[in-house]
């Protein structure tokens, strides 16, 4: 069974910055497109970063490009989303997501298989 764990988040003040990390466990053997997604109240959920552990290929939103970058650590299927220079747009519920070897659309929620609990990242003014 694939889970996925989430650590980091948290709150900060405006051009703060903050680490989210996410790493699949159940599952060492496949490679996941794998990242995360954002959802503030009253908004659709939006991709931000997903990067592909086999490979390196990496997808960020026009949004956060320049500000979030995210990387693959040390583990095969654990990723890192390193968020700098937030602004109070940024504050939302930041939720992990995975999908194994293969995706189409990388910001579409439907490609997802995977989901993690969700950690509230605040960016106060």
């Amino acid at each position: 069974q694939v889970l996925l764990v989430e650590s980091g988040g948290g709150s900060v003040q405006a051009g703060g910055s903050l680490r989210l990390s996410c790493a699949v466990s159940g599952d060492i053997y496949s490679s996941f497109y794998m990242g995360w997604f954002r959802q503030a109240p009253g908004k659709e959920r939006e991709g931000v970063a997903i990067r592909y552990t086999g490979g390196g290929t990496t997808y960020t939103a026009a949004s956060v490009k320049g500000r979030f970058t995210i990387s693959q650590d040390n583990a095969k299927n654990s990723v890192s989303l390193q968020m700098n220079s937030l602004k109070p747009e940024d504050t939302a519920m930041y939720y992990c997501a995975a999908k194994k070897w293969y995706i189409n659309i990388w910001n579409a929620t439907r490609e997802y298989d995977y989901w993690g609990q969700g950690t509230q990242v605040s960016v106060s003014s």
